[in-house]
């Protein structure tokens, strides 16, 4: 046993979980874990920031970006509201986040006196967002309740959890048993009955399909093996991306699979909600049958499929891999990626502007998306060669995520570039974030897309409403004076050349760094005719 404070019983199970980084914002209820932080700093690095929200933001990317879990600490009532967002996308994103928080003093939790930052039910209010969330009563409570956090993170499906502690116990000292981590819940093993089904249905099928989603992001090579035995397209959207190399004859986008989809019989889908056929792509063929593999059960019943397994993508992969017969590629793959990567193009000038990230963008560097005009053209008219090379809000479409989660996307990866897209208005939600970059040396490039609008919207709002705009038109500041103000080196360009020659000193720079680039709604073709084909 070992005498320790609520704070430092804490910070000693996030070490044993092998955290080296936390992202954090102090105040007056967590002093006591902020202080174990600091007696900590040689292990456990702290990288503060200018708003609660992008604590969270820069966990969630750190997390989705490694696959690895990743921990902030904030206040509690409004400093842990202000993170709600994050938390919600990394649940969207199954992103491994801790939320470590403080509650008002133990003898006034739940009576409503008013106390600094009390909330009527905290823990009722996380738990209704997150996988896990518990209350550490007391300091010999601490190790045995991060190891739980932590378990219940990582199993099955993984997923945000948060902590909180009573104000005065992340100070009181207690003897305390320090606990090692919990071993995790084993996966599920695929049932070899269903397995044997479904490699019936894909060798009886003429034209299969494999999906895959972010359930699947460590399964590459189970399911490129899959599919270069039966000659089945891998089609994928946003968190699925990479996970096939975008440049591998059967690696397809959303453009290249809408064109595949009318004479499809089979889908096989990994780790997916398979939101896009099924909502996006209007009616299904005649005949198709659905198969879905997945860890979680809950979505056995959340689609009916003609085959649901409940099993790690991987496991799944490669049983039905040595099942199946083996099938030449048929060329009509071929021809109708050929054609998605011709038409796409049309979609300027966000794809001029597309093209140049990517070849200015290291083969290893990652993209950031964020809720404007060229990120929606990325989620099919970008090119991803490895799992995790897109970091995206996903389902949740987080306006204002993209910026700073690409913080916490730079601090995981050091070595490897990471650019960041960003509009005028999602940026401006935690713009002042670059005196975190400078602060802590986070060489992030951030590419603005300036229209001086929400873009989408008052787009939508001009073709639905008789042109009548409302709220979606934006004055902006001038981004250049706001970056320099910061010390950021920025540059300001309106085409794709000028782009491509600002991106190359911006990456060289080895600095945080802003290229705004200036673009008009009334000229940028809209993406939803890719996006969403069956809605018309």
């Amino acid at each position: 046993m070992a005498r320790m404070t609520g704070g430092e019983a804490i910070v000693d199970g996030l070490l044993r979980q092998g955290l080296d980084t936390m992202f954090g914002l102090p105040g007056v209820q967590v002093y006591g874990l902020f202080d174990a932080f600091a007696r900590n700093a040689n292990r456990l690095r702290l990288i503060n920031a200018r708003h609660e929200q992008t604590t969270a933001y820069m966990a969630l990317g750190y997390a989705y970006s490694t696959g690895r879990p990743a921990a902030y600490a904030v206040v509690p009532g409004p400093g842990v509201l202000n993170t709600t967002a994050a938390l919600a996308t990394a649940w969207g994103l199954n992103a491994k986040v801790l939320c470590l928080t403080g509650q008002v003093p133990s003898d006034l939790i739940g009576r409503l006196r008013g106390a600094l930052h009390e909330l009527p039910d905290q823990l009722a209010t996380l738990r209704s967002l997150l996988k896990y969330a518990e209350r550490i009563e007391h300091p010999s409570q601490a190790p045995y309740l991060v190891a739980r956090a932590f378990q219940e993170m990582q199993s099955g499906r993984p997923g945000p959890v948060a902590l909180e502690m009573p104000w005065e116990q992340f100070h009181t000292a207690a003897e305390v048993v320090p606990h090692d981590p919990l071993p995790l819940a084993p996966n599920p093993r695929p049932d070899p009955v269903k397995i044997e089904a479904v490699a019936k249905l894909m060798d009886a099928a003429s034209n299969p399909m494999i999906w895959i989603g972010g359930g699947a992001q460590n399964a590459g090579p189970e399911i490129l093996a899959l599919a270069e035995r039966t000659g089945a397209p891998v089609v994928s959207f946003r968190t699925g991306q990479g996970v096939v190399d975008s440049r591998h004859p059967l690696g397809l986008n959303i453009a290249a699979g809408y064109r595949l989809w009318p004479e499809t019989d089979l889908i096989v889908a990994f780790g997916t909600r398979l939101e896009v056929p099924t909502m996006r792509w209007g009616k299904a063929p005649v005949g198709l049958k659905i198969v879905r593999i997945d860890i979680d059960p809950a979505e056995m019943r959340r689609l009916q499929v003609d085959v649901g397994i409940v099993a790690d993508s991987g496991d799944a992969a490669a049983m039905l891999t040595g099942l199946v017969a083996s099938r030449p590629v048929p060329a009509r793959i071929a021809a109708a990626k050929a054609a998605a990567l011709e038409d796409i193009q049309s979609v300027q000038p966000q794809m001029s502007f597309l093209n140049v990230i990517r070849e200015e963008l290291p083969e290893n560097g990652i993209l950031c998306d964020e809720m404007t005009q060229a990120g929606y053209v990325s989620w099919f008219g970008f090119p991803y060669y490895s799992p995790r090379s897109l970091v995206t809000s996903g389902f949740s479409g987080t306006l204002g995520a993209g910026f700073p989660t690409a913080l916490g996307v730079k601090v995981a990866h050091p070595d490897r570039p990471v650019v960041a897209m960003t509009g005028d208005g999602g940026f401006l939600f935690g713009g002042a974030e670059l005196a975190t970059a400078v602060q802590h040396g986070i060489d992030l490039v951030t590419i603005l897309f300036n229209n001086s609008a929400y873009g989408n919207v008052l787009r939508d709002q001009r073709r639905l409403y008789d042109g009548r705009p409302s709220g979606s038109e934006l004055k902006n500041p001038d981004f250049q004076m706001f970056a320099r103000s910061f010390g950021v080196p920025s540059w300001r360009v309106t085409d794709a050349m000028g782009l491509k020659v600002a991106l190359k000193e911006a990456l060289a720079a080895k600095a945080p760094a802003l290229i705004e680039v200036m673009t008009d709604i009334t000229k940028e073709t809209a993406p939803w005719r890719f996006i969403a084909p069956g809605r018309g």
